[in-house]
């Protein structure tokens, strides 16, 4: 192993705990070092001649953990930001539409004032050569325009016309004035949400690129041992988890849409995680569960979060396959549970969507989306 490599890594785990406390931003770990230890070598030792020989101080379990801890932390911070960004581009979508639904209402709204218009220039020259409405002008004023007619005389006729179409004309440019406020107001929204996501998207990147620099200070059997800790500290939770007697209660059977979901989800092993994603190649964890069920017929939120505050919670005792678990305290991450006390979900960038044990996280609560 490189001697500056290792300075590099033993900076980085030494101020991984200043970090902690002072808030100091992650690039400050290429700017610590750590000295090494002198070891008499062989030769000198043995009463030869030659300059002593330094060796690296091995990295400790103590000093990986604290890499572990950071890296978890910062990849939770970037799936925080990831459903921030979907957030936004939810509802800037959903902005856009109502937008173009708008614009939409303001052409006929424009429209409707022209035919107006005409009608009321019809309907005047009618009244001056002494003639009865115009067809077009009866229709417009009333379905039955018998109704319209009987009981009236012909200046009566015109009367009521004219001031029927423009009470209409009137409604008609108030309902296109609100429309125009209702499109500033939106376009103010959609340019809000527009931020917003973009915001997210830098902090994502910001937090997975301190994750990877960190990572890759590790030389490969750090790395190794780095991937047992996370493995070791898994089964740990999953066996706490299980340990409390769980499963003894879990027996919920899968209805026939949560089957379906099952079946979409675990199809998608293997394809990596990739924030802001919805497939059919890449997923990030909400868009593997909302694509998962949207497969089976059913459409629900598209973030971990919304899906925590909208779908119908479920005691963890009476889940079942298809049912999504939420993670921790922010409702950062969820999965989907597979039934024997194991789930599938896409877990972090640089992972695949794979299988683990439901309690490997923090269990927040459990949803049902079919419920």
């Amino acid at each position: 192993m490189g001697a500056g490599k290792r300075n590099l890594t033993m900076a980085a785990v030494a101020v991984v705990c200043a970090m902690t406390v002072l808030g100091a931003p992650v690039n400050a770990y290429a700017s610590q070092t750590k000295p090494t230890e002198p070891t008499p070598s062989p030769s000198s030792a043995a009463g030869g001649s030659g300059t002593p020989e330094t060796y690296p101080t091995p990295v400790t379990n103590e000093e990986l953990e604290a890499v572990r801890a950071r890296l978890e932390s910062l990849y939770h911070d970037a799936a925080v930001a990831t459903d921030a960004y979907n957030a936004a581009e939810e509802k800037a979508d959903k902005q856009s539409e109502e937008i173009t639904d708008l614009a939409h209402e303001v052409d006929q709204g424009h429209a409707k004032l022209d035919k107006l218009q005409d009608l009321i220039g019809a309907a005047a020259r009618a009244q001056y050569r002494g003639g009865g409405l115009p067809p077009e002008v009866q229709l417009w004023l009333t379905e039955n325009p018998q109704d319209f007619l009987e009981g009236a005389d012909r200046v009566r006729q015109g009367q009521l016309a004219a001031k029927g179409l423009l009470a209409e004309m009137t409604r008609t440019q108030e309902d296109l004035e609100q429309y125009s406020k209702d499109a500033a107001a939106r376009w103010k929204k959609l340019e809000a949400s527009r931020k917003a996501k973009e915001k997210a998207k830098k902090k994502i990147k910001k937090q997975i690129a301190a994750a990877q620099e960190l990572e890759g200070q590790l030389e490969d059997d750090e790395r190794e041992r780095l991937a047992q800790l996370e493995e070791d500290a898994a089964q740990q939770s999953q066996a706490t988890w299980l340990g409390s007697g769980i499963l003894d209660e879990i027996n919920g059977k899968a209805s026939p849409q949560g089957k379906r979901a099952v079946k979409f989800a675990t199809d998608q092993i293997g394809k990596w995680y990739e924030w802001g994603a919805e497939g059919p190649d890449t997923y990030d964890c909400s868009g593997l569960t909302s694509q998962a069920w949207a497969a089976a017929g059913l459409t629900i939120p598209r973030t971990s979060q919304e899906q925590w505050r909208l779908l119908k919670h479920i005691a963890i005792k009476d889940m079942r396959p298809g049912d999504l678990i939420i993670y921790n305290a922010d409702a950062s991450h969820v999965a989907m549970y597979l039934g024997n006390g194991s789930m599938v979900h896409a877990p972090r960038p640089n992972r695949k969507v794979s299988i683990a044990g439901a309690g490997t996280m923090q269990i927040l609560g459990v949803v049902r989306p079919d419920a």
